[in-house]
């Protein structure tokens, strides 16, 4: 069953330490400060998430420890495009094997597709998997 958007998602950073590695820790807080000041829920690994510079491990095991401090109190919206069509495909069926309420995908950056392919992007994508 596909959970039912709400009305205030919000877009997190992701939070990095002193050495440059993915703070899980601190991404767990900010989700929950988000969700008790009102959000419905948080989109994570976004444009504003530094997505571009997380592997997909690192992308995975945030998602999972956001959707793990978050659980039932809001929806998680993980960011898995890539302006590759497999490599989105790839990243949104793993994300599949997780809790995640839904996925978010932009349009290709850096490639300019016709409005064809944008829609053969996204089909692709689309039919890949039963995120929302």
């Amino acid at each position: 069953m596909i959970k039912k958007f709400d009305r205030l998602l919000t877009a997190m950073i992701t939070p990095f330490d002193a050495f440059g590695n993915v703070d899980y820790t601190q991404a767990k807080k900010l989700a929950k400060n988000l969700l008790d000041s009102g959000s419905d829920g948080v989109v994570v690994a976004g444009s504003t998430g530094e997505y571009s510079t997380l592997n997909h491990d690192e992308k995975l095991k945030l998602f999972n420890e956001v959707k793990s401090a978050v659980g039932d109190k809001g929806m998680v919206v993980a960011g898995t495009d890539n302006y590759s069509t497999a490599e989105s495909i790839e990243l949104t069926k793993l994300t599949e094997k997780t809790d995640i309420d839904a996925c978010m995908l932009v349009v290709p950056y850096y490639d300019r597709p016709t409005q064809d392919g944008l829609y053969e992007h996204f089909k692709s994508i689309a039919n890949a998997t039963h995120l929302p």
